[in-house]
């Protein structure tokens, strides 16, 4: 069932909102900004999120597909959203380390598809996914 979930950073300057269904599942991508951040994402459709606070806090980083946006306080990694969301379906990412309201225990059991992204090969799974 669709839940409304907050989530902030590290300093909580930079907070938000976004109406989402954590039985719909979780991604993680093998690219090297995903890896090395170790992103665990959401997607949240664009009238689903809500900045409540410190967008003026927030840098963008800008990958080859998407922005990323971070605190520029505390660098935690918030959310993202594709460059083109016109070929990729508009939606918006939400790092699930980032939310405030959601037991471990649940987040453990969630579903996470993996893709590709280091190989560009977005429709299939990485050989090897446990350090994602």
């Amino acid at each position: 069932m669709k839940k409304t979930h907050t989530a902030s950073c590290h300093c909580g300057r930079v907070r938000l909102e976004a109406d989402f269904d954590l039985d719909d599942g979780s991604f993680k991508c093998n690219c090297t900004s995903c890896t090395k951040t170790r992103a665990w994402l959401a997607s949240v459709q664009p009238a689903d999120f809500r900045l409540i606070s410190g967008e003026d806090d927030l840098t963008r980083y800008e990958s080859t597909r998407t922005f990323q946006y971070f605190c520029r306080v505390c660098g935690v990694r918030l959310f993202g959203h594709a460059k083109d969301e016109t070929a990729d379906g508009a939606f918006r990412a939400v790092n699930l380390g980032s939310l405030d309201d959601v037991d471990p225990v649940r987040l453990a059991g969630m579903p996470v598809q993996y893709f590709d992204g280091r190989n560009d090969d977005w429709g299939s799974t990485p050989s090897e996914v446990r350090h994602l």
